[in-house]
């Protein structure tokens, strides 16, 4: 943990567990490290970064006008796998949303990740795979994208939930990417009803734009289980699909059961999967 803070304050990245996937972390405040970041996961510079912070007493280093709203989510989400779209305090670099004057925050529920940035400061964090892959739920997956290239990745064991965070824009609310929290708790929580997000939202949050969580195989879905079909749950797909790679499949066919069909988050990590290009 020492050398992981130091690392970090010197601008350099680290992996660290969260309770959804693995977070390639650099300092909130450093754009060269953030820099670093979109360099190594060859990531596109409008994709903006999840910050990520350890106490909502860390809200407004990294956010200006917060809404009573978030501490009413807050309350009874965070520590969790959710993320609200605020208004971005200028001390946070522009690179980290894309140029936008907004910022995507969250608290992980992770004792490693909380003890990390307790330590070290807000940090942004995206999934510690490169660009367009299936995330990373072990410290293996980490090794398998990045190998030595990475100084230090923070081994916490499997992810609990294996899926990312839901997105949640609160000026106006939409609901920018579906993860471990549904919409209905969250609009059970504001007592209000959450649109989706539609093609002309901006771009203000990752999961909104480009192919992700592919594999190198052809990834086919199917309405009827088949010969040699998968199943897949939420916290196992990304294992799945980094399996299906390992043995050097060239197609994966996943079945989409019931119980798939009726999980937002699941099905928009399936489909984006899917896409060819």
């Amino acid at each position: 943990m020492k050398e992981a803070v130091d690392l970090l304050k010197r601008g350099e990245l680290v992996a660290f567990p969260t309770e959804t996937v693995y977070g390639l972390g650099a300092s909130a405040f450093l754009p060269e490290a953030i820099a670093k970041i979109f360099q190594m996961k060859g990531r596109p510079s409008d994709n903006p970064l999840i910050v990520h912070i350890s106490s909502l007493e860390q809200i407004s280093s990294v956010a200006t006008d917060i809404p009573q709203e978030l501490y009413r989510l807050a309350e009874r989400f965070w520590p969790g796998p959710l993320t609200l779209v605020l208004k971005r305090n200028p001390c946070v670099p522009p690179i980290v949303s894309a140029g936008l004057n907004t910022v995507a925050v969250r608290i992980p529920a992770h004792p490693v990740a909380l003890a990390l940035i307790t330590a070290a400061g807000p940090l942004v964090a995206p999934s510690a795979n490169l660009s367009g892959r299936p995330s990373a739920t072990t410290a293996e997956h980490v090794r398998e994208d990045f190998g030595d290239r990475l100084p230090c990745i923070l081994d916490g064991g499997a992810t609990a939930l294996g899926i990312e965070s839901t997105v949640l824009s609160l000026d106006p609310y939409v609901l920018l990417r579906p993860g471990a929290i549904p919409k209905t708790a969250l609009e059970e929580c504001l007592g209000m009803s959450i649109r989706d997000k539609n093609p002309q939202d901006a771009i203000v949050s990752p999961g909104m734009k480009y192919r992700h969580y592919a594999p190198k195989a052809i990834l086919r879905l199917v309405m009827s289980l088949e010969e040699g079909s998968v199943v897949v749950t939420a916290k196992n797909l990304y294992a799945t699909l980094r399996q299906a790679d390992r043995q050097e499949m060239k197609e994966v066919v996943i079945y989409l059961s019931q119980e798939t069909l009726q999980d937002p988050a699941l099905l928009d990590r399936l489909y984006r999967a899917a896409l060819q290009s």
